[in-house]
């Protein structure tokens, strides 16, 4: 078999895996209606934490009803739901050549067949997941509770290798250069070859991490528990700057050319330079926000536990539009084909774009 590392980027009409693609950029490449409304609503039943896939016209998201869902993105019908032990919790679903990855609760790796819903394989780890899986080449990188981080091959869910951590492998790794990279919990920014499992960078992250961190150019980019934001040269091995809160961040930031957004437990969405970690602009909402932003056209979009769905002007901060779900919105939207979809603590799934759709 060939050994192939390549990691694609989506396609505009595609939102394959959390944050949109391999780097963790959660920048959607595909235009999206200026004016939004509400298309459909699906009923997950229980609460819907973990963020949604979109590929080939089909929304995947996974809810503690343990449940994995496939739902027609057009109509908002549902298509197939596959289920898993225990509940799907933030780990999110990730799309490759017609298979579809997500972990549960019991830390159970599942890669499911797109088109029929029916089981291909399964992974079992030592404790609960919460990382969502990211496809790169012939294998699914995947982290635990257990503190490893996994690499099987995607076509039989072989282990490959495990890379131990000191604790719980909370977040989604980002891959960038043949690396896969991890703010841990452990408080330590781990840099991890794919090929082979061996670790090949280590510094200090800063702090307890949940959030997923971003990869651009030689930087990285996460908040932490210790209410900062941090942007850290990997090559240099070093934080560079930080951006201090009264509270914690578990978001994880959207970043584009020059600025990164990203929710805080101070009820507030973030806006910062990428150069200095300064504020470029704040916005306030009524609760903390969980939900990692998205950004796509010069808009931001973003939940908070508010019961808000929120756009916003990237450039300045100002809100253009809001939905009020009613229900906490600590999942993040994906965007695909001018449609965004994000899942709500009351387990209702939401889909807004132009036009019509299904109820």
């Amino acid at each position: 078999m060939t050994f192939c590392l390549v990691a694609s980027p989506a396609a505009g009409d595609e939102w394959p895996q959390f944050r949109g693609n391999p780097q963790l950029t959660g920048v959607a490449t595909g235009p999206v209606p200026a004016a939004l409304k509400l298309l459909w609503t699906y009923d997950a039943g229980e609460a819907v934490e973990s963020s949604a896939a979109i590929a080939g016209g089909t929304v995947y998201v996974g809810s503690q009803s343990k449940d994995l869902l496939a739902i027609d993105l057009e109509s908002g019908k549902l298509r197939w739901r596959y289920r898993t032990a225990d509940g799907i919790g933030e780990s999110s679903p990730a799309f490759a050549e017609g298979t579809v990855y997500v972990g549960d609760l019991t830390g159970v790796l599942h890669a499911v067949n797109a088109a029929t819903g029916k089981a291909q394989w399964t992974f079992k780890t030592e404790a609960e997941i919460k990382s969502s899986p990211v496809v790169v080449g012939d294998r699914v990188l995947i982290g635990s509770y257990d503190s490893n981080l996994y690499a099987l091959s995607r076509s039989d869910g072989k282990l490959l290798w495990k890379a131990e951590t000191a604790s719980y492998v909370h977040a989604t790794p980002a891959v960038s250069g043949g690396i896969a990279w991890v703010a841990g919990c452990d408080e330590v920014f781990h840099g991890i070859r794919i090929a082979d499992g061996r670790e090949t960078v280590q510094f200090p992250s800063g702090g307890y991490t949940g959030a997923s961190p971003v990869r651009m150019g030689d930087w990285a980019y996460y908040g932490t528990l210790a209410n900062e934001v941090i942007g850290a040269d990997v090559r240099r091995k070093r934080i560079v700057w930080r951006y201090p809160s009264a509270f914690p961040f578990y978001s994880s930031a959207a970043v584009t050319a020059d600025r990164m957004v990203v929710g805080g437990r101070d009820k507030k969405v973030h806006c910062l330079n990428l150069k200095t970690g300064k504020a470029i602009w704040t916005f306030a909402t009524r609760a903390r926000v969980d939900s990692s932003p998205a950004i796509a056209g010069g808009r931001v979009y973003v939940g908070s536990n508010d019961g808000h769905f929120y756009v916003l002007d990237l450039g300045t901060g100002k809100k253009l539009w809001d939905f009020e779900a009613g229900a906490a919105l600590s999942a993040s939207p994906a965007i695909a084909s001018g449609r965004i979809v994000i899942g709500a603590q009351d387990g209702r799934i939401y889909c807004f774009g132009e036009g019509g759709g299904g109820k």
